[in-house]
């Protein structure tokens, strides 16, 4: 059982930290949307963890920005195929927990790696999604966008509507650089500073990723990691919490109105 008498300490832990916080910054990854069905990127059983494709290029060729620009067709047939992974599924108990924090707590923000647009389907309104979104998509030519459920539709390469140029989901592909307005975005965030700081189900292989939680080390501000498994920042946080993101998030949720409530009576 996930739930150990260790990790039933820690949840309250970090509940008693929740109590003392008015300002929270969560760094999720693809470990956030395990339980809605989607396989992680890096970790096991992941998506990149494959030495090549079925075209004899490594995923993160096959998903470069140059790729797509030269041969649009390879790059969209994987893109189809990460699309068809995500396809039916939608958020969890995970996302619902940080959208009910976001409205419980002062300032709340989330900055995600994922591309599947969850914790806005969930309810969240201060998402940097600094990747982007699977689902929008935009001309490479022209300012034509849209918004498409899934790809289900679309013929691949998909052309748009008024140029007939290529289309791309706008999202940060290898070898792109990250959008400049979400990127001063986090940094304003950053720079205002967070009571307590969350990296959720994510390696942390990204300096960007990443360096959130070591500037809050530095200010000793307390961080946490939810995370079956060890990642990049594993020994900088001051609390580990080796679970699956859903089950841990609602069991802090619960313990954290337990404490409310016991205050309040």
């Amino acid at each position: 059982m996930e739930t150990t008498i260790d990790n039933q300490k820690t949840i309250e832990q970090i509940a008693g930290m929740l109590a003392t916080s008015r300002s929270i910054l969560f760094i999720t990854g693809a470990g956030i949307s395990a339980d809605s069905g989607l396989p992680t990127y890096r970790g096991s059983g992941g998506l990149y963890n494959i030495d090549c494709t079925e075209d004899g290029l490594p995923v993160e060729r096959a998903l470069a920005g140059d790729i797509l620009r030269d041969y649009p067709e390879l790059t969209w047939k994987y893109l189809a195929q990460i699309e068809r992974v995500c396809r039916g599924a939608r958020h969890n108990r995970a996302h619902e927990v940080i959208a009910e924090m976001e409205r419980h707590f002062e300032r709340v923000w989330t900055l995600t790696q994922n591309v599947d647009g969850f914790h806005r389907s969930a309810g969240a309104g201060n998402v940097i999604d600094i990747h982007g979104d699977l689902h929008n998509l935009r001309c490479t030519r022209c300012r034509h966008r849209q918004t498409v459920p899934d790809y289900s539709g679309l013929s691949l390469p998909p052309r748009c509507p008024n140029c007939q140029t290529i289309l791309r989901p706008d999202v940060v592909l290898f070898g792109e650089t990250l959008p400049m307005e979400k990127l001063l975005l986090l940094f304003l965030e950053l720079d205002r500073g967070f009571d307590l700081v969350f990296t959720v189900g994510t390696s942390s292989v990204f300096t960007y990723v990443a360096e959130p939680v070591r500037m809050a080390a530095q200010l000793g501000r307390p961080t946490i990691e939810i995370n079956p498994e060890t990642s990049e920042v594993s020994d900088l946080v001051d609390v580990r919490l080796p679970m699956r993101a859903a089950p841990a998030l609602d069991a802090i949720w619960q313990a954290y109105r337990q404490r409310a409530t016991s205050r309040s009576a």
